[in-house]
């Protein structure tokens, strides 16, 4: 009995390890895009993360303003 309990948990640990190595390599090149981004903004058109901010930010209000949905 303690055997496929142990054989269980194994199993199950060494699934929530592959599911986590893809969540975090997943959250890194999603990471690397968007600073790869963010860099060519400021390269190309001068835009900074300030003014990206800026403009998330201004949209997210315009969102979630009562109202706003026409």
């Amino acid at each position: 009995m303690n055997l496929i309990i142990l054989i269980a948990a194994l199993v199950i640990s060494f699934l929530i390890f592959t599911w986590l190595i893809r969540v975090v390599k997943a959250t890194v090149t999603t990471a690397f895009a968007i600073a790869l981004l963010v860099l060519c903004l400021q390269l190309f058109f001068g835009i900074g993360p300030q003014d990206i901010w800026q403009e998330v930010t201004t949209l997210w209000q315009q969102i979630t303003q009562p109202g706003s949905i026409r």
